[in-house]
């Protein structure tokens, strides 16, 4: 059974992860178990050219950080299950939990964050009943989102990045994906708003 578990590699998937790692030696998540569904093959960023990004070299290509993401949360946060080369198929809420079934095997999970991107089709089932247009996307791509309320969609059920409504930019997805990772670990943190900060 999993704390958590974030289905998508990208940007805000990515993000989340790490700072969900950062976390895990915190006296509220010591105890939390954390994994991530990485889709690196089919995240918008794969094929991406970055110029105007704070900190990263300009001409660096997206499929770059994907890998050198991959690695950062490999080598700083190995608490962090990596779970590659699997794709979901299906998200069941059950009770107080949701299971999550991939082309290889079935998860349980008491928090579930979607971190895909906004393009149709959107292949999960059991989450048609929170699509709908997107509300930040040019209507002629018809791009799709889930209904939520900042980033929640339900209780234990979590979205970020432009499959949570916002534009595709580097720096927003990534800061959707930070923001739910505080929200979560607030929540661990008996609701204390909650943030993780490095120091030397």
């Amino acid at each position: 059974m999993y704390d958590v578990l974030i289905i998508g590699g990208g940007v805000s998937g990515m993000q989340c992860a790490l700072v969900i790692g950062s976390a895990l030696k915190k006296p509220y998540a010591k105890d939390k178990k954390a994994g991530i569904i990485l889709h690196q093959n089919s995240s918008h960023l794969q094929s991406a050219l970055f110029n105007n990004v704070l900190g990263i070299d300009p001409k660096t290509l997206g499929a770059e950080i994907l890998e050198k993401g991959r690695n950062q949360l490999k080598n700083l946060y190995p608490e962090v299950s990596l779970i590659e080369k699997e794709k979901v198929f299906s998200i069941q809420k059950i009770e107080d939990f949701y299971l999550i079934q991939t082309n290889k095997k079935e998860y349980q999970t008491k928090i579930v964050v979607i971190a895909l991107n906004y393009a149709k089709p959107f292949s999960i089932n059991g989450l048609e009943e929170f699509l709908i247009p997107h509300e930040k996307a040019n209507p002629d791509k018809d791009r799709i989102q889930l209904k939520n309320e900042n980033h929640l969609v339900q209780k234990g059920l979590y979205v970020c990045g432009t499959i949570a409504g916002w534009r595709s930019q580097f720096s927003i997805a990534a800061g959707s994906g930070a923001s739910v990772a505080t929200d979560i670990l607030t929540l661990w943190n008996n609701n204390i708003p909650t943030k993780v900060h490095d120091k030397g």
